[in-house]
């Protein structure tokens, strides 16, 4: 009997494509194209002692002669503190806004080891655009992209050695807001975007067997005023009209809570780190 094959990457696909039809046709990416959503994407990540952060630097295998590629590097978390560490670091990032941010972020630091590359991934000529080998690369929460199966292989031509993907397993804190918001402000349910058991089997199925790791993740949005935080997720949500950021308002009015004079929404998800060395796969 011969044996079925399953197209996980056809399943990716399509997944994404319902996520992005979704989202009104638009990138996850075009939301941090405004300046003040990255800034405030930076101020996140350095919530909770930089948690995020401090974990991807003490899990990379870093050394002072590291050349390093960092995929969809948003403002810079990661890679300004992981720039004092390594040789260089080759960032790549697709928002604007993101860009614009990190670019502040190099010169306030002055770190003279990074090159910012402002391109979506998928867009990327590896041998044009970057200068392979890299002796680490990582993506962070970054590949919402189309084709997983191209990614991942523009990512295995790119590297010399170490790989690692973080992403999603579950519903994301996000996610769970835009599912209950999103009939309400759209009138249609709300898709995710796919998850880690997909990336995991598209893997397999290129013959790459990563080790795995799930671990909770924590992060706080913080704002000052309420009104500051119905603008932030009218944005992320694409509510446009009065009536649509009276429903945010709502939500938040029930959700926030109130820490040291400002007001936060706690989320909590599950993360997976998949990382592999390019002589095991």
């Amino acid at each position: 009997m011969q044996q079925r094959t399953i197209d996980w990457n056809f399943i990716w696909k399509e997944q994404q494509r319902e996520h992005h039809n979704t989202n009104m046709e638009k990138n996850d990416a075009s939301f941090w194209d405004a300046k003040d959503a990255a800034r405030r994407f930076y101020v996140m990540a350095h919530e909770n002692n930089g948690e995020r952060i401090n974990k991807t630097l003490h899990e990379l295998p870093l050394s002072p002669e590291s050349r390093v590629l960092d995929i969809g590097a948003g403002p810079g978390a990661i890679a300004i503190p992981l720039s004092r560490q390594v040789a260089h670091i080759t960032a790549v990032e697709p928002s604007e806004g993101m860009c614009a941010v990190f670019s502040e972020n190099i010169e306030h630091e002055k770190c003279d080891n990074i090159t910012l590359i402002n391109k979506r991934w998928e867009d990327i000529d590896v041998k044009a655009d970057l200068k392979p080998p890299y002796d680490v690369v990582f993506a962070s929460y970054s590949l919402d992209v189309p084709d997983i199966r191209e990614a991942i292989q523009k990512i295995e031509e790119a590297a010399s050695k170490y790989i690692a993907i973080y992403w999603f397993a579950g519903a994301t804190s996000w996610e769970a807001m835009s599912r209950d918001l999103w009939p309400q402000l759209h009138g249609k349910e709300y898709v995710p975007s796919p998850k880690c058991d997909i990336l995991y089997n598209v893997l397999y199925s290129m013959g790459i067997y990563p080790h795995i790791e799930t671990f909770p993740f924590r992060h706080i949005n913080r704002f000052n005023t309420l009104d500051e935080a119905v603008e932030h997720f009218a944005g992320r949500f694409f509510a446009e009209t009065e009536q649509q950021k009276d429903l945010i308002r709502g939500y938040l009015e029930r959700h926030t809570l109130q820490d040291d004079g400002t007001i936060i929404i706690p989320g909590n998800s599950i993360r997976v780190r998949m990382w592999w060395e390019k002589t095991e796969a």
